[in-house]
């Protein structure tokens, strides 16, 4: 027996705005049809909007008209029983504020109205169900924007005489179309806005809203630890949440406060996003580490982002935790990545502090890597947000060859004008004994860092070579 053929999907000049075809089956009793099928309607194209409640405007009399109403949410519109003229004006701020598009509706037709599109139907019969799916809650005492039936710019053409329809007071009395009143699209918000990715990451969203554990530098304070600040705050209004908060003192995590802020920041935090996530959809883009890996996979490829989780220290299984929560939100980006480097005090600056001051450093040689400067970062998080890549994990690194601690402070010693020679080698096991000595925590470290980078690629996102970025890096100072 075959499989009844799946809804069609069209396409109208507003974006976003779709009409769908329905499988609609009809004998001597009736019609049945399939009217919110959601694996078939994803097949087709539809975005998995994830409806929260269903409502029935039902109408009496033919000539019902009901206002132009632009609310904040999706919604995904059918018809029970009866005809309506379907009538959709973008309101959403950009080139295609304005646009319309007008439809005349049966019991088999759907359309799928994304947030900001002003919505309205004129019914053609008596007793037409109009019924829609929406993926959020009407908020009381918030007004969203509407237009007039008869807006002159809108131009609709409606079937039935404005001046003949049934058409509430307040319908009557909607403003005129206006670009000022244009609803703006969801927020971006930078949590772990002060660190070094959280700055990088500010430079290219700056019109993202920004929080950290601490306030200053135009951040909000926001501790997700703080179950009654993160229930206040509006995750409602937010598309994208880019989470560039961690624990990153690896050495520290291993001491009793380290490892409670380890597990608060790295773990608690994301999971916290999660499911926010889930219950707002927004999309959680999520930064973690090479450290979730011991290290043992052989240098090419290298780790892959389906290897299983293998975290040596305290820093390095708390991310792993993080990963696993981050993982349960149903629209992430979760981006592996390793050794660092962005504004403020880190390895290539202590090198290149080392080269002018004439020291001359010994260095680990036996741990493997790729440098990763924070403005790949961005650029990979911008590219995957832009494209619509496919959700899930995947590294990110700089490119080029995989390189040594040791070969790239020589590589930075040259490049300040001091010999290569100039940088010594030790084993990561012989410095973790002088740290010890010391009297200091030491995490261990996986021996090789190196991530596969043949997944972000195949989305048409090129890395760029490690030592490239090096260059431009100390040439900016």
């Amino acid at each position: 027996m075959s499989l009844p053929p799946l809804p069609t999907l069209e396409h109208t000049p507003i974006p976003g705005l779709v009409v769908v075809r329905l499988d609609r089956r009809d004998d001597d009793r009736g019609f049945f049809k399939e009217n919110w099928q959601r694996e078939k309607m994803l097949a087709i194209g539809l975005p998995d909007f994830g409806p929260v409640q269903n409502n029935v405007s039902f109408n009496s009399d033919r000539g019902v008209t009901r206002g132009i109403h632009t609310e904040p949410w999706d919604k995904f519109i059918s018809l029970a029983t009866g005809r309506i003229f379907g009538a959709w004006v973008d309101m959403r701020r950009g080139d295609t504020f304005g646009t319309t598009f007008t439809l005349e509706m049966d019991t088999s037709v759907a359309v799928f109205v994304p947030r900001g599109v002003g919505n309205s139907y004129q019914v053609l019969e008596d007793g037409t169900a109009y019924t829609y799916l929406v993926n959020d809650h009407w908020r009381p005492g918030v007004t969203y924007p509407a237009l007039a039936l008869g807006d002159p710019t809108a131009a609709i053409a409606w079937p039935i005489p404005l001046s003949e329809a049934i058409i509430s007071e307040k319908d009557q009395n909607a403003p005129a179309l206006d670009p000022s009143t244009a609803m703006a699209p969801k927020k971006t918000l930078i949590v772990g806005a002060l660190g070094q990715l959280g700055r990088a990451l500010f430079a290219a969203y700056p019109d993202a809203n920004r929080v950290d554990l601490f306030e200053g530098e135009g951040v909000t304070a926001l501790d997700l630890a703080d179950t009654q600040a993160v229930d206040a705050w509006p995750w409602h209004e937010y598309a994208v949440v880019l989470n560039a908060a961690a624990y990153t003192a690896v050495d520290a995590a291993e001491t009793p406060e380290g490892r409670v802020a380890a597990w608060s920041a790295n773990a608690t935090g994301p999971a916290t996003l999660a499911r926010l996530a889930r219950a707002h959809r927004f999309t959680l883009v999520h930064y973690s580490s090479d450290y979730v890996f011991d290290g043992t996979a052989d240098l090419d490829p290298g780790h892959t982002e389906d290897e299983p989780l293998s975290p040596l220290g305290v820093y390095a299984q708390s991310k792993a935790a993080g990963d696993l929560a981050v993982g349960l939100a149903p629209r992430n980006y979760l981006l592996r990545t390793s050794w660092v480097i962005g504004e403020g005090k880190n390895f290539v600056r202590t090198m290149r502090s080392l080269a002018e001051k004439g020291v001359s450093p010994s260095v680990v040689d036996d741990q493997v890597g790729r440098l990763t400067f924070t403005e790949e970062l961005v650029r990979a998080t911008q590219h995957l947000l832009d494209t619509g890549a496919a959700y899930g994990t995947y590294n990110l690194s700089n490119g080029g060859p995989a390189m040594s601690w040791r070969e790239i402070a020589q590589a930075v010693f040259e490049r300040s004008g001091r010999s290569a020679d100039d940088v010594s080698g030790t084993t990561t096991a012989s410095y973790a004994e002088g740290v010890l000595a010391q009297g200091n925590p030491f995490a261990p470290r996986p021996l090789n860092s190196a991530l596969s980078l043949e997944k972000i690629r195949a989305t048409g996102f090129e890395p760029e070579d490690a030592l490239v970025a090096l260059d431009r890096y100390l040439t900016a100072g």
